[in-house]
């Protein structure tokens, strides 16, 4: 079907428009950058995956294909001028298995994950992201664990094979145990899956601690700008020895450590600026 020249006319004024209307947009409204930034960002890590997923299906579903993700996503941090700090990666237990917590801010954590994810690690996921596209395809090609948070009996069944997994497979895995999202500059309660399964697989917990985004990102203000951010590694946590009877303790142990580091960093003008300072910036 042709179009008469008066469509092709119209056609050319909005692209036109757009031109003139996105330029404006990112110099003189932080939210359209804000949306802009995320909206590159999210498409940016939907192509690289299209990329990886044939690299990935040469081995199959294999936690070393995580290695090919980390490699493909590693540059983000410069296209958006975000400077990621590693410390205490030294903490890493050198040949044996264990369970890495992180606090979970937004979904730039992974930022900060590749920076500092050890080898033979994968991330514990909602199942969700299994259905996310080309992401959800290479993250299960990479070995990701899913779990079906709304069916506990599935949660728990795959947490006892992952136990057996970080033994005979020498897996470390990866989980974020405030559940979801967090915004408001402290950590939520932690749930206690991680911990169980670091018991039941009697293997260290490995704390990681990433600062606040708040100089640079802001999901509530619409803002996204470069920045700075420190990712923490702290000394391992043993549990041999421990039962199901001593979780509760261990977790609370585990998240007051960890959120006295996250106000350590977050405050010191390498990681969140003065945020934790400002009213309803700590909890």
């Amino acid at each position: 079907m042709e179009l008469w020249p008066g469509a092709w006319m119209l056609l050319l004024l909005l692209f036109l428009l757009l031109l003139f209307l996105l330029p404006t947009l990112w110099f003189c409204s932080p939210s359209a950058k804000y949306f802009f930034k995320m909206a590159f960002y999210n498409g940016w890590i939907l192509f690289l995956a299209v990329l990886a997923i044939p690299v990935c299906a040469v081995r199959g579903r294999n936690v070393e294909n995580m290695k090919i993700l980390r490699l493909m996503l590693l540059h983000i941090k410069y296209l958006y001028g975000i400077r990621v700090e590693v410390r205490g990666a030294h903490h890493f237990p050198p040949s044996q298995p264990y369970v890495v917590v992180s606090n979970h801010q937004s979904s730039l954590d992974l930022l900060g994950m590749m920076e500092v994810l050890p080898g033979r690690c994968v991330p514990i996921a909602k199942r969700e992201l299994l259905w996310a596209g080309s992401a959800g395809l290479a993250c299960w090609l990479a070995g990701v664990i899913f779990i079906d948070r709304k069916r506990t009996g599935d949660a728990i069944s795959v947490m006892s094979e992952v136990a057996q997994t970080l033994l005979t497979q020498d897996v470390r895995v990866w989980v974020f145990p405030e559940g979801t999202r967090n915004h408001n500059g402290s950590m939520l309660p932690f749930k206690r899956g991680a911990f169980h399964l670091a018991v039941q697989a009697q293997v260290p917990i490995v704390p990681i601690v990433m600062s606040s985004y708040q100089d640079f990102y802001c999901k509530k203000e619409r803002r996204f700008t470069s920045g700075q951010c420190q990712v923490r590694v702290l000394p391992p946590v043993p549990t041999e020895g421990l039962t199901p009877d001593d979780v509760p303790a261990l977790a609370d142990r585990v998240r007051h450590s960890m959120l006295t580091v996250f106000r350590e960093i977050s405050t010191d003008g390498r990681g969140g600026g003065d945020y934790l300072k400002k009213p309803g910036g700590g909890g």
